[in-house]
């Protein structure tokens, strides 16, 4: 189904059918990178302890009509070992939700998942996601879902730090900061809600965005300061629409 795309990732700061629900444009935008009519597209609600209302959303969201929607519930065992793999490989588009990073990390090294995700990366299946979702592929970032930032390792697909709800919630970019500063995390990319990075390979292709006002950066530590690069944003308002229904 992949096979001739390159590697890509597109990790959203915030946004699409669980966050947006009458904005589509950030999914309708990695729907259009499958190049395909009727996309296959796999969701792991895993963050979010594969919540039902989360699952249900993601159906509605992404129905028959404009793809071929499937997810993994890896509390429930709903497939055997070895088969996940062998369904991952089959898609065109694998999307990740949001909750806890800590608890989605944990679930899919112990499964092995870690390994299949970047075998499908690899073998060109578009990887999305958002939150913690976003915040999985890169090599680490900090995590507030438990109250106070703390870093975590990540899976490493992407060489750099990630910090999401960047401009939403107050004490995303201070934490971010401090961490840079102190060594904790390298360099990497920070989005607001409604922004999303687009990688290929592991360089950054494009950031586009949902939101006239939404924005990413690229930050570091460079001596005893942080310096914030602002991206330039696409607006992706103007583009063609793929229906998608209400969530």
């Amino acid at each position: 189904m992949a096979r001739g795309r390159p590697p890509q990732i597109v990790a959203y700061g915030g946004g699409g059918f669980s966050m947006e629900p009458g904005n589509p444009l950030l999914d309708e935008y990695v729907l259009s990178l499958c190049r395909r009519k009727k996309p296959k597209v796999c969701f792991f609600p895993t963050a979010s302890g594969d919540a039902d209302h989360y699952v249900v959303r993601f159906y509605r969201h992404f129905s028959s009509e404009i793809c071929d929607p499937s997810h993994i519930s890896l509390f429930r065992r709903d497939r055997g070992p070895g088969k996940v793999r062998e369904h991952l490989l089959k898609q065109d588009l694998i999307y990740v939700g949001g909750g806890s990073i800590l608890s989605l990390l944990g679930v899919w090294r112990a499964h092995g998942i870690d390994e299949d995700l970047r075998a499908a990366w690899q073998a060109g299946v578009i990887l999305v996601g958002v939150s913690a979702g976003s915040l999985c592929w890169f090599a680490s970032g900090l995590t507030a879902y438990h109250h106070d930032a703390k870093p975590y390792d990540g899976l490493s697909f992407l060489p750099h730090s990630n910090a999401v709800h960047y401009e939403e919630e107050d004490n995303r970019r201070p934490a971010y900061h401090s961490a840079l500063l102190d060594g904790s995390l390298p360099g990497g990319y920070a989005a607001s809600d409604g922004a999303a990075l687009h990688f290929v390979g592991e360089d950054l292709h494009r950031v586009v965005s949902s939101r006239p006002e939404a924005r990413a950066y690229r930050v570091e530590a460079v001596g005893d300061e942080v310096v914030e690069l602002p991206l330039e944003a696409t607006y992706l308002g103007e583009r063609p629409k793929i229906t998608l229904a209400a969530a």
